[in-house]
This record gives structure tokens, sequence and C-alpha cells, in this order.
């Protein structure tokens, strides 16, 4: 049976396009042939100069065609972005997604769903309710709570600042709700949200651990008037850290502010008895947002946003509209839940991930990833020629190569990247220049990385 022959259009093909059956065939063996091979670790960035001197012109007015198309998709263009997926690019938060997930976003594209009412996507949303439903298992939340899936966790954490503004603010009016508190080490969404918002952000000194206290969000709340959220981070970008979330949570139910979790790199690990403790008092909080695109093993771009009482964010996101009014209100409608309207059901690869490999499964693999940076730091502290900084919480690692200035760690960093050997940047810690590594992908080898360590940062090494 060829290509043709296996796949008829279920009405007529549209004159103006031809027959694109041939064309979707190219794409999906385009598709298959990277989910199924190993990224390529040198894989990166060129100048746009040199794109467009190997490229030419793409849009034209006759069309390049399929085949060319996908060759300079595939030989030109995507070389030339990072391999998210290598086992050794542990820079910024990589993604490690499963074959399933990476296969499964291919489908979803291809079935075009409008996942944002239930009346056009009841199927779909089902299904992600069902993923949104181990989350909230996990954070020990009640009946009442639920959420839905966006582009990331920017948008997560804005759509739940917007709903903890509604909720102050319907209670003890509109200037009672003008200021967000966090800390320094926060993400750097929060600034920016607050600034779409008008809100103030104060900004709070961590203590000596690099955590966001009780004491200190007290504090706050009590110098600053219109206190509306505290945001506390269940795993900061830089530092891997998780704030004291419990004694976070008195404070928010003593001052009757909303307590949001940001979760986006960290919240996995709320899947790991190893670490759960450290999250404890999150059963409390208002509001969660994960990116399972960073450490749930799911592709790019999803981010779960899930809200205690999901009454309180429909309250502030319904939108209403002549062209809306026939929307069922009474339905599961991901639309009302957060700062968008149209979206596709982009939370539908990490379900299919979770229900073909099971549960117990991710909690393996967030096991893994500890483990290894356990193992690393343990490794790295047993070196002459470096010093670890921070241990990991979760699976961040902060160190340093006593006597290097930025220059150097840029230097080498760059290097190693254009080597295709391991990618790993430089950060600023505790106003310093450091490494810093992240592990979120359970093929990450303890050794292999040590090994890479010892030689390039030898005294002896070039």
């Amino acid at each position: 049976m060829t290509a043709s022959e296996e796949i008829t259009p279920s009405r007529a093909v549209p004159e103006v396009w031809g027959d694109e059956t041939e064309i979707a065939w190219a794409a999906v063996h385009a598709a298959a042939r990277r989910i199924t091979r190993p990224a390529d670790p040198k894989t990166t960035a060129r100048p746009a100069s040199e794109l467009a001197a190997e490229v030419g012109a793409t849009i034209t007015a006759g069309g390049l065609g399929a085949t060319e198309t996908l060759r300079i998709f595939e030989d030109v263009l995507a070389p030339a972005t990072r391999a998210q997926d290598d086992p050794l690019n542990l820079a910024y938060v990589p993604a490690a997604p499963t074959i399933a997930s990476r296969a499964f976003d291919a489908t979803v594209s291809s079935f075009n769903i409008f996942a944002g009412t239930w009346e056009a996507g009841a199927g779909a949303i089902f299904a992600e309710n069902e993923a949104i439903g181990w989350l909230i298992e996990l954070l020990g939340w009640p009946d009442t709570a639920g959420g839905c899936f966006m582009s990331g966790g920017t948008i997560g954490n804005l759509s739940a600042l917007v709903a903890a503004r509604a909720y102050v603010r319907n209670k003890r009016g509109r200037d009672a709700a003008r200021a967000i508190v966090c800390t320094h080490d926060a993400h750097s969404s929060i600034v920016a949200a607050a600034r779409v918002m008008d809100a103030d952000v104060i900004l709070v000194e961590e203590d000596a651990r690099g955590h966001l206290t009780g004491p200190a969000a007290r504090a706050a709340i009590a110098e600053h008037e219109g206190v509306f959220a505290v945001v506390a981070s269940a795993g900061t970008t830089n530092g891997g850290i998780v704030d004291d979330i419990g004694d976070l949570a008195d404070v928010c139910e003593e001052s009757d502010v909303w307590l949001h979790i940001d979760g986006a790199y960290g919240g996995a690990g709320l899947a790991a008895p190893s670490v759960r403790s450290r999250y404890d008092g999150v059963e409390r909080a208002h509001s969660f947002i994960v990116d399972p695109h960073k450490w749930l093993f799911a592709p790019y771009d999803c981010c779960a946003l899930v809200y205690r009482d999901v009454t309180l964010a429909r309250a502030a996101h319904a939108q209403h509209a002549g062209y809306l009014d026939a929307i069922d209100r009474e339905a599961w409608n991901p639309t009302d839940l957060a700062v968008h309207l149209s979206r596709r059901a982009r939370g539908l690869p990490f379900w299919f991930s979770l229900a073909v490999h099971g549960t117990d499964r991710y909690v393996r693999a967030i096991e893994q990833t500890i483990a290894t940076a356990r193992e690393v730091a343990a490794g790295i502290a047993a070196m002459d020629t470096l010093e670890v900084l921070l241990e990991p919480e979760l699976s961040v690692i902060i160190f340093e190569r006593p006597g290097w200035a930025a220059e150097d760690y840029q230097r080498w960093s760059k290097r190693l990247a254009v080597e295709g050997r391991i990618l790993c940047v430089p950060t600023v810690w505790q106003g310093r220049t450091t490494l810093r590594l992240v592990f979120v992908n359970p093929a990450t080898r303890a050794e292999q990385v040590l090994d890479i360590l010892r030689e390039t940062t030898a005294p002896d090494h070039p």
C-alpha cells in the first residue's frame, strides 16, 4: 500500500492547495526520524547572515515544494537550535521529553483541536484534566481544585496573580490589592506580571539559606499596605531552592493574602519521596504552577496552572461577548481559567506519556535526576580544583573554580559547548560569577559529567 492509498482525504481536496497527502507523509517521516534518534549535542545558534546565505529565500511566489523545504529545515535550520534533550545539556532548565510525549505532540497537532471550551474540545480537555488530577493529588488539594494548561510559567504566574488580585479586591476593595511580595531570587516573570498588572513588587531579602521565610513575609505585609499575594518558589530557577512554604502559608492565612507557588521547574519534586517534605504546607496554597516541559518530561510548551478553588479563577478570568454567549458556563472551559481564549490542547502530550508509562515511572525518573545531582555534587566537592557553593536541594548545583574570573568561565563554557561536550553556562550567585548545573534528564550519567569537569578544569588544561 502506498502512502497516497493509505491516507485518503475525508472530503474533496481543495483545488487551491492540490493533493497534500505526499507532503503530509514527508513531514510525518521527518518527525519520526527526529523523535527516534538521539539529539546532536553540537547543534547551536548561528548568525542570521550565515543562515540566510546557506538557505536563500524560502518564501517565494511559486513555493519550494515539500522535499526542498524539509531538507532546509532538517539540514540547516534545526541544527541551528540548541539540543534541549541532550543528556549533557545541563544549562538553564533544559527539557527531556519522553519519546511518547514528543510523538503524541505531533499527533495532537494533526487533530487541530480547539481546547478552549468543552463544547469544542471535550475529549481533549477530559484527558488534560486527568493529568491535572495527578498534580492535584500530589498537592493534597480538595475536590474544589482544578486548572488548565497554557504556554509557560510566565503566563501561568500572571494568570494566578490576576485571580489573586480579583479575590482580594472582591473581599476588601480595589485599594486593598496593589502589591506582591516575593524575593529577589523569584523568577523574573513575577516582576513582568506585576508590570503588566500595574502592581507593585515588594522584594524581600532571602535568609542565609536563600529562602523566603514567614517572618520576612509577615514584616513586608505589615509594612506595606495593599499586599494581595505572596509568591513562594518551589525550586528557584537559579538555585533550585524551595521557600519555607508552611511558614508562608501561616502568614498568608493570618493576613488573608493569596499564596501562590511558582513551581515551574521544581514543582515536579512533589512526586519524589526523597524531597517531598520540602513542600510541606503546599496543601494550603491558593494556586500553583509547574512546567511539564521542564522536569516532567513533556515537550515545549506546557505549563499547568492549578487553583485550590477553581471558582475563584472563573470569577477573575471568564470572558463575555456576544459571540461567546452560547458557551455553557457550567461546563469545564479552560478559557475561563487563565489569561487566554484560544488554546491548543497542549497538555495532551504530558497526559499521553503519563498514561503510557504510569506515574511510578515518573517518580523513578525524577528520583534518578535527584540522585545524579547529589552524586555530581559529591564528586565536585572531592576535587581539588572545584568548590561547591550550593548543595542541591532538588537537582541544581552551583559551584566555582577558585581563581577564575568571569571571562574564564565564559571562555570555558563556550569552548565546551562548541565542542559538543557539555552545556554548562555561568551564572551569578551571591554577587559572584559561578557555574551551575541543572539535572532534569534521567539519561544523564554522573560519572560522565565528572570526567569532563575533572579534565577541563585541571590547572594544566588549556
